[in-house]
């Protein structure tokens, strides 16, 4: 798990997970958060080495990469920046990249930055498209499993990275559908190096947007092949969006869930990776 310098002035080591295996191609997958790690998604990621070498780093600024940047330090670009020096770092060309939640819509922004370097693009519970105000209107449901959340960001006895890791566990019932699979969420999360490095500017509003500007006409332009990979009950992207967009863009397809929250990896892990391994193939 080495530490590799990304930037200077100030500088900036990203810590990375690498598989071992049998893969030779690279497949960078990029977390959410993201003041989170990339450790829970490495299971199952870390089950393709024999199809990919998998390169899950921290970004700047989240678990054991290179923390106490200022403000203006984090922002979208800044981390595009820092993974295209991994990649060139890592000798990597052809690259599949997969970029989940917060991080697809960094993977977009990869994809259209340095699209030649790009074998395939995975967007997973994320959106290419902006989410509608009403996107989920009257979904009664999805109201009370995020009330616990919105409830730990607003009380001031909480700050810092133990905000966070509050936050990510008041929302595991609204971020995994199944019952049955939260215990494994929990396990996950108490495995997570939790920063609060981005959340200052994310709560002043100054923090710049993730999602690339007419990023569905922009990507199939690209031509690049897309997954699509989604949970049908995902509570912070719709999927509907991602089926609307597998119809924008030729190049993409729509895998959607049955039963799958937003942490679709952890509500249907077989079903996931299987989607994963069909589209590398």
């Amino acid at each position: 798990m080495p530490e590799i310098p990304v930037a200077a002035g100030p500088e900036v080591r990203l810590h990375v997970t690498i598989s071992e295996g049998s893969g030779t191609r690279t497949l960078l997958v990029v977390h959410g958060g993201p003041d989170w790690d990339h450790t829970y998604l490495a299971d199952p990621l870390l089950g393709l080495a024999d199809l990919r070498r998998v390169v899950l780093p921290d970004l700047r600024g989240c678990g054991r990469s290179t923390r106490g940047l200022a403000d203006d330090q984090y922002t979208p670009d800044a981390v595009v920046a820092d993974l295209t020096v991994l990649l060139d770092e890592l000798g990597a060309t052809d690259v599949d990249v997969l970029g989940f939640s917060y991080g697809g819509l960094i993977a977009q922004r990869l994809a259209l930055a340095a699209p030649r370097r790009l074998r395939s693009l995975i967007i997973a519970s994320s959106s290419v498209l902006p989410v509608p105000a009403d996107a989920f209107a009257g979904w009664a449901e999805r109201d009370e499993r995020r009330a616990a959340e919105a409830a730990v960001w607003s009380d001031a006895a909480f700050d810092g990275p133990e905000l966070t890791r509050a936050a990510a566990l008041a929302g595991a019932p609204a971020n995994v559908w199944r019952p049955d699979a939260l215990a494994e969420y929990r396990r996950r999360l108490a495995a997570v190096r939790f920063s609060a490095e981005w959340m200052r500017s994310w709560r002043a509003g100054t923090l710049p947007s993730a999602r690339p500007e007419d990023a569905a006409r922009r990507l199939a332009a690209a031509d690049l092949p897309i997954l699509l990979l989604h949970g049908r009950q995902d509570m912070v992207f719709p999927a509907a969006l991602a089926e609307e967009a597998a119809t924008i863009i030729p190049a993409a397809r729509a895998v959607v869930l049955a039963e799958a929250g937003h942490m679709a990896h952890v509500d249907q892990p077989q079903a996931w990776s299987a989607a994963i391994r069909a589209f590398l193939i």
